[in-house]
């Protein structure tokens, strides 16, 4: 009869690890199936696969090329090859760049480790693109020395302007340093009472260009400096003043462009409309034939082609507008920027002296990002004020939109932008699949019915109760039921409107704060925070169950610590509390005052860690704070559940014939017990990162059926298998069975499951001793060693 029941039950076991095994096969497979079908049928977007080729990006219906390439599909060719020119050697440039050599100044020289010479690739009379000859350079000036010869400027403008445009020509190597003492000097080469040279001046200009290539942060920090706003206040003053002496010819760099207007008087009655445009381009730069002016113009032309127009009314006979291809210069204070999209300025000046200023100015901006991951959420149209040294809003007023084109209209004339903050179109996942939701569903009751045995046969085992798994089945219950209930972030319901200016009050202007906006939801971020303490808090229990059994069945005669519970609990609960304390106070103290911290700590999509921080997966809380301590605890635990394994569950001791007879089977139920509650499973999460999806996805299936189920494999191994549990189980079914009429009652042998237990305790009394402290047991059979490692949990 026992080796029928044995042969039944080791059948049983075989057809369900059969079903589980092919439930997986069979959804991977099914998975992949689905992926090759998706890959034949023609991509939804209006764009072929790769229809931008040599690193250009489809964004808004059109390519963006880098600045080597131009055309419809970045296919034509916008650079000058490799050269060589005397004993210099320069790499491909740019056309509108200028190239630093290869050759440096020697170590030895006050401009060690600086290029030798620039040459600039541009296009000829003919339009072809040519090299330009070589401008070498003086290794023994740097930027310092020429801040001190300011003074020289009259007389040494052509050398000096040289010198400071090669000592810029890297713009990844400048400093904060580097950046003000460039400023100044450039600054004063415009300053009229200077005497500089035009020639100067022109190269100047290219220098302010090279300058505004360097990075944000370096700008950032050369701000912070006493002087700087005096400094950048000065160069934009004087570019101003330079735009109305250039005549017809427009002056453009790849990241300024300056042009001049010169007509006679508007007449008698009326002002002079002077309409100004800058064109879209291919890339990101301002080429040739970027700007253009039309006079005699009484109202804007908004084209789909225009980025920005400005239309100036005025009575003078002269007038210049300078575009700035980004806001480096104009450094808020009140405005934060961390997006990089392109924020134009444009500035227009006339001839005539402020105080009789009456010139006004319409102006119109197509604000350029990416419309697919970004939504424009407000906009405001201001002026630099020269004398707050910010962002200003009076005079200016908004006059609505034109087919997604901002217009704005100023009273007066200076340097005007439109400070725009966008909200991000977050892709939110679907809500968790029924594999999911009926894996967790069943772990839940599985943890919560193993909590209720564990506490309520309490007195009927004459014991305490099994501290280490109570704890751990209570921080995995409460991880679950969060994360089915509260993984969603219900931001999602939001209804977010299809145009991106729709709702715009255009009577308010006031001054924005920052370009990004988010919409806080402190519930999420609260969800995120007791998931990640309790995702913590569960693997935690998971090592410190590892540990004890470690202790307990490797060194036999070793008695516990003092307080062991105790110094349990406070490992248990009290680290992770630490964890999650300095993980969100080191991201509250990096955001100052920002209310928007809680992005930097979890996601949007979902109420969980951030997998990117700031500076990218390196700074991640995900990484740090869940990560690395979360794969310390697998390893250490794999590693004891290896030595107990060898050393206990799989190991015969000659001189006990009890250890003779346990069966395969019950020490591969044992060793399950031990893998299930060390967490040994969650191993696979790791072979998720694999690069090939379709592997990718069958692992995602296999963590999330081992997983997901983790609370309910507790359940069947620690409590289904207990003998008291079998025996309630028994009371109640033939209770039921008697009341339903559906079974005759034995009078005399009560209805259980028969589970054939052998026992060392009666060898080892110290050991049976502190097990009866963690999970003792009252059973009249004897139980094997296999057993003990069950109830020693």
């Amino acid at each position: 009869m026992a080796s029928s029941h044995a042969c039944n039950l080791r059948v049983l076991v075989a057809v369900v690890c059969g079903l589980l095994t092919a439930v997986v096969l069979g959804l991977g497979i099914w998975r992949l199936v689905i992926r090759i079908q998706r890959g034949t049928v023609t991509p939804s977007s209006s764009t072929p696969i790769e229809f931008c080729k040599n690193g250009g990006t489809w964004q808004n219906g059109r390519c963006i090329c880098p600045e080597e390439w131009k055309g419809l599909r970045c296919t034509i060719i916008n650079f000058c090859e490799n050269s060589t020119y005397g004993n210099f050697t320069f790499n491909r440039i740019p056309v509108g760049r200028y190239g630093s050599s290869l050759q440096v100044c020697d170590k030895n020289t006050l401009n060690a480790g600086n290029p030798l010479a620039i040459r600039q690739c541009s296009f000829n009379e003919n339009g072809e693109i040519k090299l330009q000859n070589v401008t070498i350079g003086n290794c023994n000036q740097n930027l310092e020395t020429l801040e001190k010869q300011i003074v020289n400027i009259s007389t040494q403008s052509q050398s000096i302007s040289n010198e400071v445009q090669i000592l810029t020509s890297n713009a990844s190597k400048l400093t904060p340093e580097n950046i003000m003492s460039a400023t100044k000097v450039v600054g004063q080469i415009f300053n009229t009472s200077r005497n500089a040279s035009s020639e100067a001046k022109i190269v100047a200009v290219t220098t302010v260009s090279q300058l505004l290539d360097a990075s944000e942060d370096v700008f950032q920090r050369a701000a912070s400096a006493a002087d700087s706003d005096d400094t950048f206040a000065t160069l934009i003053e004087q570019m101003e003043t330079y735009s109305l002496s250039l005549g017809t010819q427009p002056l453009i760099e790849p990241n300024i462009a300056i042009q001049s207007v010169n007509f006679s008087s508007g007449g008698n009655e009326g002002s002079t409309g002077v309409l100004f445009t800058v064109l879209k381009g291919a890339s990101d730069s301002l080429t040739c034939g970027s700007t253009s002016v039309k006079v005699d113009v009484d109202k804007l032309n908004p084209s789909e082609q225009a980025e920005l127009q400005i239309l100036l009314k005025t009575n003078v006979k002269a007038c210049g507008f300078v575009v700035y291809q980004n806001n480096k210069l104009f450094q808020s204070k009140t405005f934060i920027t961390k997006s990089d999209f392109s924020q134009k300025i444009v500035s227009s000046k006339t001839d005539e002296n402020v105080e009789d200023q009456s010139a006004s100015v319409e102006m119109v901006f197509n604000p350029r990002y990416n419309r697919t991951e970004f939504q424009l959420h407000s906009y405001a149209c201001v002026y630099w004020n020269f004398s707050m040294k910010d962002w200003d809003t009076r005079g200016c007023h908004k006059r609505g939109a034109i087919n997604g084109l901002l217009q704005c209209y100023c009273n007066h004339t200076t340097n005007f932008a439109v400070l725009m903050s966008f909200k991000k179109e977050y892709k939110y996942p679907e809500s968790l699949d029924i594999f999911s939701t009926f894996g967790c569903a069943l772990s839940i009751a599985g943890l919560a019915l193993t909590i209720i045995f564990q506490i309520g046969t309490r007195k009927v085992r004459k014991t305490s109760v099994t501290w280490v798994l109570v704890s751990l089945c209570a921080s995995m219950l409460i991880f679950n039921l969060f994360f089915v209930f509260g993984i969603e972030n219900s931001n999602k319901n939001i209804k977010t409107s299809t145009s991106d200016i729709s709702g715009t009050n255009l009577s308010n202007n006031e001054m924005l704060r920052q370009d990004t906006i988010v919409v806080s939801n402190p519930k999420c971020t609260a969800v995120a925070v007791l998931l990640h303490y309790f995702g913590l808090a569960t693997f935690v229990w998971m090592g410190l169950s590892a540990a004890q059994l470690c202790f307990l069945l490797i060194r036999t005669m070793k008695p516990l610590p003092q307080h062991f519970i105790l110094f349990n609990s406070l490992i248990g609960w009290g680290v992770p509390a630490i964890v999650v304390a300095v993980t969100v106070g080191i991201i509250c103290s990096q955001n100052g005052n920002n209310s928007q911290w809680e992005l930097d700590y979890r996601q949007e999509e979902i109420c969980w860690l951030a997998t990117q921080g700031s500076s990218g997966l390196i700074a991640s809380p995900l990484l740090w704070s869940f990560i690395v301590p979360v794969t310390l605890i697998l390893i250490s635990n794999i590693v004891m559940f290896i030595i107990i394994v060898i050393k206990v569950l799989w190991k015969n001791n000659q001189n006990l014939t009890s250890t003779k007879k346990v069966s395969s089977l019950k020490k591969i139920l044992s060793t399950l017990s031990v893998a299930v509650v060390f967490g040994i499973t969650w191993i696979l999460a790791y072979l998720m990162l694999t690069d090939n999806d379709d592997i990718r996805v069958i692992f995602s299936y296999i963590f999330c059926l081992f997983n997901t189920t983790q609370g309910l494999q507790i359940f069947i191994l620690y409590t289904v298998r207990t003998k008291i549990f079998q025996s309630k189980a028994s009371e109640v079914l033939k209770s039921f069975s008697s009341t339903a009429g559906r079974v005759k009652v034995l009078p005399s042998v009560p209805l259980r499951l028969r589970v054939r237990m052998y026992s060392l305790m009666r060898s080892l009394p110290a050991l049976h001793e502190r097990f009866r402290l963690l999970e003792p047991s009252t059973l009249s059979e004897e139980v094997s060693e296999t057993d003990q490692v069950n109830s020693s949990i």
